[in-house]
């Protein structure tokens, strides 16, 4: 492991030294790349939507499943209804803030040098 070590550091010397590594890369996202991009957000925005209503649907039918199992005292019908509310409530915050999120960690990943 060190001798492997050692010719890795022996190597990047080098390549620094002869100046092969670039000292900076530049590269930003760009919205006139590739054709197409308008209607790939057109696409993504309608499949966000239909996440949310999905998640509506799922919060509907679970909070039912939880009350039949509550009224008929049956506890593991009532507990796959709480699940299943919880779930579908994150389905809805991960999709309402899912544009957010990626956008928080894009700029994370940019700070790291």
């Amino acid at each position: 492991m060190s001798a492997v070590l050692d010719i890795l550091t022996t190597t990047l010397t080098v390549a620094a030294a002869s100046g092969l590594v670039s000292a900076e890369i530049d590269v930003t996202p760009n919205d006139s790349g590739l054709p197409g991009i308008a209607a790939l957000r057109t696409i993504v925005g309608a499949v966000m939507t239909i996440g949310l209503i999905l998640s509506v649907l799922a919060l509907i039918v679970s909070a039912i499943v939880w009350g039949f199992g509550a009224n008929s005292s049956n506890p593991h019908l009532a507990s796959r209804g709480k699940i299943g509310v919880l779930v579908s409530c994150a389905a809805a915050i991960i999709t309402g803030a899912s544009v957010t999120l990626i956008t928080f960690f894009w700029n994370v990943g940019q700070t790291v040098s």
